[in-house]
């Protein structure tokens, strides 16, 4: 089988990172990928929104260097949660990302001014280990 998945799109909130009882840094975020379909003579955007899990050293460096709005791309795997509640099944589809690369949005001067600290390279891939 194969599972593989790459998004690009932009940050719809500031990453969350959270620590496992092991010490584990786990990272979420959340995108938007918009795409155009066409309908009849007519082009419409659509947006998917979608949630994303890092882990390692990845989560902590997205957690450091990337904000709402920022651009990337997510490249990893598609990931189904199952779960009961009030007695219904529910479920939801993540991406656990392997990778995630920080893309320019219009601005190219490598200083990140509103937050105050350098940018990554343009185009810099965050390895998770």
């Amino acid at each position: 089988m194969f599972n593989r998945i790459i998004l690009i799109g932009n940050l719809t909130k500031d990453p969350e990172l959270r620590y496992t009882p092991q010490g584990t840094p786990v990272g979420n975020i959340r995108i938007a990928v918009n795409s155009r379909v066409r309908q009849g003579d007519e082009y419409k955007d659509e947006v998917l929104f979608i949630n994303a899990v890092t882990f390692g050293r990845l989560a902590e460096n997205i957690n450091q260097y990337l904000v709402k709005g920022k651009r990337v791309l997510v490249e990893g795997r598609l990931k189904e949660n199952v779960w009961e509640h009030e007695g219904q099944q529910k479920r939801k589809f993540e991406v656990v990302a392997n990778t995630v690369t920080f893309l320019p949005k219009g601005n190219s001067s490598g200083e990140n001014a509103s937050e105050g600290f350098p940018a990554p390279d343009e185009g810099a891939e965050l390895e998770p280990f």
